[in-house]
This record gives structure tokens, C-alpha cells and sequence, in this order.
């Protein structure tokens, strides 16, 4: 009698969990599931200690989205059990994240998650490296400019200091590798504000096929190789310098706050001249089919001279 019973309430719970498994099989039913999230957002808005990023819920897996945010740190796959996270609301959608209290300098990785009752699901991961803080220094004229010459890797220890020179770069070029020292040349000129390559152009008195003298005229203007901020000054702003020195020549320039180098120069031929002799430092100022340039040496210097854009000259940036 007892095995009789026990036979007939294991077929009643049989039945019933095949007819539950048909009920939820019919109406589609799924068990609760994580969230699900497309690509973290690529970072953008990338300073020394912060930086913007973000995500999107798809899908809440069946249940509320309580929490969503992005997670970062320096090692790779970041989790929710780190404080380095955002809170950035609720439910399904794309949210923005703000990440502060970051290390200049510093490479992080960055997934967008979602939380809900079952648990945790994670974006795609990002990484980005904070900005570096730009070395400045006040003139004699009372301006904040770069204290080093564009591509140097420091500040100049003497006139001659090679590791203060820099980089030559064409009037009106931007930064897209033609004005390093190991650049190649090139006899094609560019039809267009980028140039495509990384070549020093030497064809003709311009590096462009067609003149356009608003290439470096402001923080915004086209192809301005200067950090955030920064831009290639004026004739009027070398001339305020100047004025400044002790003696108008290399002496005097390396003994300005500005601590000028006599970095030579890139004949548009592609040759190399005078380093350690002769300075010349583009200004934003055009004269013509020319523009105007600050150079020195070791008994002269001044603003007057105007060069084809060809030309590679070193390049100091200032405050705007």
C-alpha cells in the first residue's frame, strides 16, 4: 500500500512539472538572466585626471537594472568589486559616465556593466591613457608658452642642447610624422590640408599644390600642431620677446625664460642645416605666398625674414 502511494505522488509531480515545462515552453518563459550590454563607449574628453565614457543596456535579463556605470582600473577586465566606478541611474539605454580622480599619465581599462537581481553583465573593454600635464613657463612678456620646443624631449640645457631641439616642421603642416629628423622626403605635392603621408614635401615653395594661409592661425584653426589650448604665435608676440633679451642673438634667446635653442633648420630640398648654429621658429604671420619666421644666431636675430612654407622650422606654441 505504501509503495502504491509513493508511485502515484511521484507520477502527480512528474505531470504536474511536465505540464509546467509545456506551459512555460508555449508562453516563451526564460529564467531571469544578467543584463546585457553593446560596446562601451569609447573615451572621450581625456584630461589628466578625467576623462568621459559610458554604455548601453540592451537587454535586463528579465529584471530590473538597478545599477549601471562603468568600472575602471589599470589592470585589464575591471569589476564591480572595485570603488573606481560610476553610478549612473537605472533601467535599460545609453548612459554617460564621468571618471575623475584619475592619474595623469596613467593607461586605464574601462568596461559599462549593469546589475540586476541575478547579477552583473559587463560591456566590451576600452583602455586610454591620461593626458600628461603640459610644461609651461611665463615670459618676459608676461605669456605662458610651452617651455620646450615642439618634439623635444626636455627643457634646453645650454643653446646646443640637441635633446632640446625638436622638431621641423613646414608652414601649415600638421602633426602627421613629416617633421620628425627621420622623415623621408617626397617630390608630390598635397592637393589637400592633410597631406596623406609622413614625408618632409620638397616640391616647389609650398608643401601644398594650392596656397591656404589659414592653416595655423588659432587654437581651431586647421592642422594647428600645438597641445589643447596652445597655438603658434604671432610675429607681433616673438616680437615682445625679443625686446626682452639681454642681446639680440642666441646668447640672449637662450637666456630669456623661453630658453630658445639653436635648433638649425630643413631646407625645402630636405637637407639638413646649421644645428647648434642658427635658430629659425615659425610664426602664424604670413607675408604673401610666405610667412613670416623669428630667427637667430650667434651676432643677430629679429622677425623680418619671411620663408616658403617648405621650409622645416622648429615651432614653439603659446597660451591662447
Amino acid at each position: 500500500m505504501k509503495i502504491l502511494l509513493a508511485l502515484l505522488l511521484l507520477f502527480a509531480a512528474f505531470n504536474s512539472n511536465a505540464q509546467r515545462t509545456m506551459f512555460q515552453r508555449n508562453n516563451n518563459y526564460m529564467a531571469p538572466a544578467i543584463p546585457s550590454l553593446s560596446a562601451t563607449t569609447i573615451a572621450t574628453s581625456i584630461l589628466t585626471t578625467s576623462a568621459t565614457s559610458g554604455g548601453n543596456v540592451i537587454a535586463d535579463g528579465g529584471t530590473t537594472v538597478a545599477l549601471r556605470g562603468v568600472v575602471w582600473g589599470i589592470n585589464p577586465t575591471p569589476t564591480i568589486g572595485l570603488s573606481t566606478k560610476t553610478n549612473d541611474g537605472s533601467g535599460l539605454g545609453s548612459f554617460t559616465s564621468s571618471l575623475t580622480g584619475l592619474t595623469q599619465g596613467t593607461t586605464y581599462y574601462v568596461r559599462s556593466f549593469a546589475t540586476n537581481a541575478i547579477g552583473t553583465g559587463y560591456g566590451t573593454q576600452i583602455s586610454f591613457t591620461t593626458d600628461m600635464p603640459i610644461p609651461t613657463v611665463t615670459s618676459a612678456g608676461g605669456r605662458i608658452w610651452m617651455d620646450r620646443n615642439l618634439g623635444a624631449s626636455q627643457v634646453a640645457t645650454s643653446v646646443t642642447d640637441a635633446l632640446a631641439y625638436g622638431d621641423l616642421y613646414q608652414w601649415g603642416r600638421g602633426d602627421d610624422g613629416h617633421q620628425l629628423r627621420t622623415s623621408g622626403t617626397t617630390n608630390t605635392q598635397s592637393t589637400s590640408n592633410v597631406s596623406g603621408n609622413s614625408s618632409f614635401i620638397t616640391v616647389g615653395g609650398d608643401w601644398r599644390s594650392t596656397t591656404n594661409d589659414n592653416l595655423w592661425q588659432s587654437v581651431t584653426g586647421n592642422n594647428n600642431p600645438c597641445p589643447s589650448g596652445f597655438r603658434i604665435p604671432t610675429k607681433a608676440e616673438w616680437d615682445i620677446e625679443i625686446a626682452s633679451w639681454s642681446t639680440l642673438n642666441q646668447s640672449g634667446a637662450f637666456a630669456s625664460p623661453l630658453k630658445l635653442t639653436s635648433a638649425g633648420f630643413r631646407q625645402n630640398s630636405g637637407v639638413f642645416n646649421n644645428d647648434g648654429l642658427w635658430a629659425d621658429y615659425w610664426s602664424s604671420t604670413i607675408n604673401g605666398t610666405q610667412s613670416v619666421i623669428m630667427n637667430f644666431h650667434s651676432s643677430g636675430g629679429g622677425t623680418t625674414a619671411s620663408f616658403e612654407r617648405a621650409w622645416g622650422f622648429s615651432c614653439r606654441c603659446i597660451k591662447n
